[in-house]
């Protein structure tokens, strides 16, 4: 493996449900001699994006020049994996991202997660407080968190036709500003998404979250952020509204904002952490 890596290594993984073994995608930067010594990094894409993205990038010239670890990957059916999209679910790809942090990572980490990533951190953060390793997770950074969006974002907000032909055909295509051809919805996303939904009840972390939210955002409202944030009591969180973000939050003054909230996690909290909730 490269400290600098520039095409991806793939690892086979076991599919739980007794599939095809999944052919995943990854990019690992090691902890170079001499870094600051600080947390990796994991990063966790979104619902039909890659490790190729804008803030991805960024990411990973962040940890190149503090020494740091930087680990990315790509779910099944995205990017450079194999598998087909349509055929993957959250279930999946948590598994997958479970998988991979645990084979991929040493020591603390700060899980960065993006839109679906963001459930898809907190839904980690729960499995690792299951295997007793919380302590693993130096913190969460969670770019416009799409939290239980299978339901909360997609499923009602559809009129009861596109239900219909969801559950009867297996599958609705819907239309996506970010790419030319549309998404794939299917009965199996949107099922298995039901036993994965953490809006519930109280989200345990064990970890510091800071939230980005772009105010501007015309795929999970600013509002979302807000829900997830009475959720997240159990534990210190900091929500970072801005006033006109979009989805991507990719900009330059984005890729700062991220930058600084990394740098913020990346310290140790000084005394009893407080819950801080404000707007920038």
């Amino acid at each position: 493996m490269n400290d600098e890596p520039n095409d991806p290594d793939f690892l086979d993984m076991e599919n739980p449900a007794g599939g095809a073994p999944w052919r995943i995608a990854r990019r690992l930067r090691r902890a170079a001699p001499g870094g600051d010594g600080g947390p990796g990094l994991v990063w966790l894409g979104g619902f039909a994006s890659d490790m190729a993205s804008t803030k991805a990038g960024y990411l990973d010239d962040w940890a190149r020049e503090r020494g740091r670890a930087f680990l990315r990957f790509d779910y099944s059916g995205h990017g450079a994996s194999g598998g087909d999209f349509a055929a993957g679910c959250i279930g999946d790809w948590l598994a997958q991202a479970e998988g991979i942090f645990l084979t991929s990572t040493k020591g603390p980490q700060i899980l960065v997660g993006s839109s679906m990533g963001g459930w898809i951190a907190l839904l980690l953060a729960r499995r690792l407080a299951a295997r007793g390793e919380e302590r693993r997770l130096a913190g969460l950074v969670l770019l416009a968190p799409a939290v239980d969006f299978t339901e909360e974002l997609i499923w009602k907000n559809l009129d009861e036709a596109t239900r219909r032909d969801i559950m009867e055909t297996g599958a609705w295509r819907r239309a996506s500003q970010y790419s030319p051809d549309p998404t794939p919805i299917t009965r199996r996303l949107i099922e298995d998404g039901r036993k994965h939904l953490l809006l519930g009840g109280v989200i345990r972390t064990h970890a510091r979250v800071h939230i980005l939210q772009g105010m501007a955002d015309p795929d999970v409202p600013w509002r979302h952020a807000l829900t997830l944030v009475e959720h997240l009591s159990a534990d210190p969180v900091t929500l970072t509204f801005i006033a006109d973000g979009d989805h991507r939050l990719s900009r330059e003054q984005d890729l700062a904002q991220l930058g600084a909230a990394v740098a913020l996690m990346s310290a140790p909290p000084a005394g009893e952490p407080l819950r801080d909730l404000f707007s920038a």
